[in-house]
């Protein structure tokens, strides 16, 4: 499979860790690894991947290297280069068969939320959106429960919820 994998640039050392240790068992479990190919979590993902094998693919785009001085990390095997953050954007939820969010800002928001809307407006293929971490939870939940006429009841069953790295990969082999 073609697992994505969104995360935040500015990442905690509990966080980073976290994000490794993901890395490294979808490469353990045979999984090629897509992440936004720059520094945090991307790296720390990237890392535990290449460390475990697999092969790694780095989404990356002249816009962030513009805005902020930044390289593709050491550990991107491939990298698929785009112009536009938009294209990055496409390319990252067009390229996998699945996608996991760990913690992150806007851009990883923006991620999910394209990812969920794309998959409920049947724009792309269904395949697993899988939300790491407590923090996840409480953003989506205060999110419903904020705008609760919003979101029906199934445009909500896109989105799963996982509290360990080892929870997200059980997900994942379930298919689900």
């Amino acid at each position: 499979m073609n697992v994505v994998v969104f995360g935040g640039s500015n990442t905690e050392a509990r966080d980073y860790a976290q994000a490794e240790r993901l890395g490294r068992l979808l490469g353990e479990a045979g999984h090629t690894v897509l992440t936004g190919g720059y520094i945090g979590s991307m790296e720390a993902v990237s890392k535990g991947a290449a460390l475990a094998g697999a092969h790694v693919i780095g989404v990356t785009c002249d816009q962030i290297e513009n805005w902020r001085p930044v390289r593709p990390n050491q550990w991107v095997k491939e990298e698929r280069r785009y112009k536009t953050m938009m294209e990055r954007l496409y390319a990252l939820i067009d390229g996998c068969d699945a996608a996991i969010a760990l913690p992150g800002g806007p851009g990883t928001l923006t991620e999910v939320a394209l990812t969920w809307n794309l998959l409920l407006t049947d724009s792309i293929a269904p395949r697993p959106l899988i939300l790491l971490g407590p923090g996840w939870k409480a953003v989506i939940e205060a999110f419903l429960q904020t705008f609760p006429n919003y979101v029906p009841a199934n445009q909500r069953t896109w989105l799963t919820f996982a509290e360990r790295p080892e929870d997200a990969l059980e997900i994942l082999s379930a298919g689900r």
